[in-house]
């Protein structure tokens, strides 16, 4: 079966869906080749006797342009909900209590979570030179900040990466961090400039589409939480309606054609496209490039697995906020929970709170091997130890993803130039999804964007790193 298409999608998660929409947009029709029964990839939510967690991703800051104008342009901005950081606390636990993170360079002076002297230390960050490229977050923080960061710096990977702090290389993680360092000498000089550059001249990161509209710009101050009532597969469900997508069609092989263009190899037929996007995770895209000799053949993942457990109210008092994280140094089983039914209220039938606790990560695989009894026991001593909470939970579901966290480790920066190598060699060919330039859904949905762009555009707007805000 002989089937030729302008652009052909392989991969129907959030990165092919957004590509296909922003395609749409521009006057293009994207045939999608997903493997996988449903769209969504990783996006899955969990819905059983009143309680709503996720598989995967629990939702998206709304501090990233493209994806406030995606919401705007498929009429979700008026369904999303919202969970404003400014109003609900993190937690780290920090010496086998919570501590609350501070929100504030005043709070900053009093937190309890650095020394005086460590507090002291982040002011000589102005007189660090950079490091040279290639060192690991771990190495830079405390080059910059100092050793008593690390166990924040630790915790704030494991809240995205669930990784190791010590094997992240910052220049891929960070790159916009790590261009202010380099071009100001310092990174917190380097923000106040491009804060007093930004007062005088107020950004318009916003484009309108066809209709005009354009995307309501972000509060001031922290951004929020977004997600959906009916949790976060409910976008990978709206942005799959209308489009043209080929299910349980896995893709086996691709090649280019002398005469221009691919053929692409799947279960379901072999089809023809002038322009090839690769939308998957970027281990599952490296199996397909295996002829054109990548630098590595996989790059390393974590693995967790999300536990929903259900409390009574009465007993089990859980303080406003986020949720908490915990370092490496705390010695505890789990990695953190989200307090899921603070930040959105439906999460758990009435008289009930819903916590979600991670498990797992890069430097704890084994915890994976245990059984579902094991896991919940673990991870309740942990929290009756961290919170006012007088029995075990009344609802406990172990959520076992097949998928892993890329990491962006040391080999990271030599897959991005190789992948920078195969766009000039085959300009037709474009890869993005999980993995590539970053993990969460903003990361993914404005490289969707970019690559949407550059089809249709044939060229994308230039533009420095920008600076990604740590959030907890």
């Amino acid at each position: 079966m002989d089937q030729q298409h302008e652009v052909i999608i392989v991969g129907a998660g959030l990165s092919g869906l957004v590509t296909a929409h922003f395609l749409a947009a521009a006057g293009i029709t994207a045939l999608l080749l997903e493997a996988d029964q449903r769209p969504g990839g990783a996006i899955r939510s969990f819905h059983e006797e009143g309680y709503r967690a996720e598989w995967g991703p629990h939702g998206f800051l709304d501090n990233n342009p493209a994806s406030r104008q995606l919401l705007a342009e498929t009429g979700l901005e008026a369904e999303a909900l919202k969970a404003p950081l400014g109003q609900n606390v993190r937690f780290v636990c920090h010496h086998g209590r919570l501590v609350a993170l501070p929100q504030s360079p005043k709070a900053l002076l009093t937190t309890p979570l650095l020394s005086l002297l460590g507090k002291l230390r982040l002011a000589i960050e102005p007189f660090k030179k950079p490091l040279a490229d290639g060192a690991s977050i771990g190495q830079w923080a405390e080059h910059r900040f100092g050793r008593e960061v690390l166990p924040l710096v630790d915790a704030a990977v494991t809240g995205t990466f669930a990784g190791d702090y010590q094997r992240l290389n910052i220049d891929t993680v960070m790159p916009g961090v790590r261009r202010l360092e380099k071009e100001h000498g310092s990174l917190l000089r380097g923000l106040w400039r491009e804060r007093r550059q930004r007062r005088k001249t107020p950004s318009a990161d916003a484009k309108h589409d066809k209709s005009g509209r354009q995307p309501q710009p972000p509060a001031a101050g922290l951004p929020a939480m977004t997600s959906f009532p009916l949790g976060m597969e409910y976008l990978a469900t709206r942005l799959s309606q209308d489009k043209e997508i080929v299910y349980q069609c896995e893709v086996e092989k691709i090649r280019p054609l002398t005469e221009g263009g691919w053929e692409i190899t799947a279960q379901k037929g072999i089809f023809q496209a002038r322009r090839l996007v690769l939308a998957l995770p970027v281990n599952q895209a490296l199996e397909l490039l295996a002829n054109f000799k990548p630098p590595v053949n996989a790059v390393p993942e974590a693995r967790i697995v999300t536990v929903a457990l259900g409390f009574s109210r009465e007993e089990a008092e859980i303080p406003a906020g986020f949720g908490y994280l915990a370092p490496e140094r705390e010695n505890r089983f789990t990695l953190g929970a989200l307090f899921s039914s603070h930040m959105f209220p439906e999460r758990a039938p009435a008289g009930h709170v819903l916590l979600e606790a991670l498990v797992g990560g890069r430097r704890h695989p084994e915890r994976l091997e245990l059984d579902d009894a094991t896991i919940i026991a673990n991870i309740y001593q942990d929290l009756r130890q961290l919170l006012p909470i007088k029995a075990p939970p009344a609802f406990s579901r172990v959520l076992r993803g097949s998928g892993g966290i890329p990491q962006l480790e040391q080999d990271h920066p030599k897959l991005l130039a190789w992948r920078e190598q195969l766009a000039q060699k085959h300009p037709s060919l474009q890869l993005t999804g999980f993995g590539w330039e970053g993990i969460g859904m903003n990361d993914m949905i404005k490289a969707a964007q970019k690559t949407a762009d550059l089809i249709t555009q044939g060229h994308q707007a230039d533009e420095q790193a920008a600076v990604r805000p740590v959030y907890f």
